[in-house]
C-alpha cells in the first residue's frame, strides 16, 4: 500500500495542529512516549518534528510534506512547495510576527541604531538578512531559549516571536520594528507532489483541511418561513449568502437554511423573527468546502 509520510509540528503547534485534524476528519492520537502519532488512515504515516526542522526534512525527502512555519522555510532557505497556507497557531489566527525588541529603558530607537550592537534571536539567518537589508552589521548570536530576558546585561537587543506581545509587555521591551508575519503553511517535497498518488493525497488532505478552519467562525441556521414573508426574510441575510429554499409538504411555507458568519447571528436572528421567520435553528458546522 502506497504511503504519505507527514509531519506533524511537534513543541507548541502540535496540539493546535493535532486539533485541526481531527475537526477534518483524521484522528490523530498522540503518545509521550512515540514520536509517531497514531492516525486513522493506514495511507498516512505521520512523525513528530519540530517546526524548526520541518522544511529541510521535506525539502530533503525524509518526508512527503508537513506543516510549518512560513518563517522556518525561510530561515532554512528550504526548497520546498508551499501546497497551502492554513491560517492557524497555537494561541489565534492570527499571523504571528517576529519583532525586533530593545528593554523599553534603551536609547536604541531605530534598526540603524543597532550597528555594531549585540543581538540575541533563535533566527539568524531572518535577523541577519533582515539587518542587512537596513545597511546594518551586527553581531547576531543563537538564543537557545528564554530570549526575553536576555537584554539588557546578555544582548542590546533580541528579535523574537510574537502572537499577542504579553510576554513582552511582561518583560518590559519595545518593539523597534517588525521583521517578518508568518502563518502556518502545507509544504511537500518537490518530487513527492509530482508523484500522481502523492499528489491527490495531499490535495484532499488540504482540501479537508481548509474546510475545517473555513467553518471554524461560521454556522448554520434554518427556519421556517411563510411564502408571503420569503422576501422580507432573505432581505435580512447578507447579500452575499445563498440560501437554500426548500418547498414543505404545507405549500404556504418554505424551508430556508444558510450558512452565516457566527459573529453577525445574535443581530440577524432577532430580525429574521420579525421578518416573519419560525422554529429558527442554528447548529455549528465542522467543515466547509468552497
Amino acid at each position: 500500500m502506497p504511503t504519505l509520510r507527514l509531519g506533524i509540528p511537534a513543541g507548541s503547534l502540535q496540539e493546535a495542529a493535532g486539533e485541526l485534524f481531527r475537526r477534518a476528519g483524521y484522528n490523530i492520537q498522540f503518545s509521550s512516549r512515540s514520536y509517531y502519532p497514531a492516525i486513522d488512515d493506514p495511507e498516512i504515516e505521520c512523525m513528530l518534528i519540530r517546526a524548526q526542522e520541518m522544511a529541510r526534512y521535506v525539502q530533503d525527502g525524509v518526508l512527503d510534506a508537513g506543516l510549518t512555519g512560513h518563517d522556518w522555510i525561510m530561515e532554512t532557505g528550504a526548497d520546498v512547495r508551499e501546497v497551502a497556507e492554513l491560517m492557524f497557531s497555537k494561541v489565534s489566527r492570527r499571523p504571528v510576527r517576529w519583532v525586533l525588541c530593545v528593554p523599553e529603558s534603551s536609547p536604541i530607537k531605530t534598526v540603524k541604531d543597532l550597528q555594531d550592537k549585540r543581538i540575541a534571536t533563535e533566527a539568524v539567518g531572518l535577523t541577519t538578512r533582515f539587518l542587512a537589508q537596513h545597511g546594518v552589521t551586527a553581531k547576531v548570536e543563537f538564543s537557545w531559549g528564554a530570549t526575553e530576558v536576555k537584554p539588557p546585561k546578555l544582548a542590546d537587543a533580541i528579535v523574537e516571536v510574537t502572537e499577542t506581545g504579553s510576554s513582552l509587555r511582561a518583560n518590559h521591551l519595545r518593539i523597534v520594528a517588525e521583521v517578518l508575519q508568518s502563518t502556518t503553511r502545507f509544504i511537500a517535497n518537490h518530487a513527492a507532489y509530482a508523484d500522481a498518488w502523492k499528489k491527490q493525497k495531499i490535495d484532499d488532505i488540504v482540501l479537508m483541511l481548509r474546510g475545517a478552519l473555513a467553518a471554524e467562525s461560521k454556522v448554520g441556521l434554518m427556519m421556517n418561513v411563510p411564502r408571503d414573508c420569503l422576501k422580507k426574510v432573505l432581505a435580512v441575510l447578507p447579500a452575499l449568502q445563498k440560501p437554500t429554499i426548500s418547498s414543505l409538504s404545507d405549500e404556504n411555507w418554505v424551508d430556508v437554511m444558510a450558512i452565516l458568519d457566527e459573529s453577525v447571528v445574535r443581530t440577524i436572528i432577532p430580525r429574521l423573527k420579525t421578518a416573519g421567520a419560525t422554529g429558527i435553528v442554528e447548529f455549528p458546522l465542522n467543515k466547509v468546502i468552497e
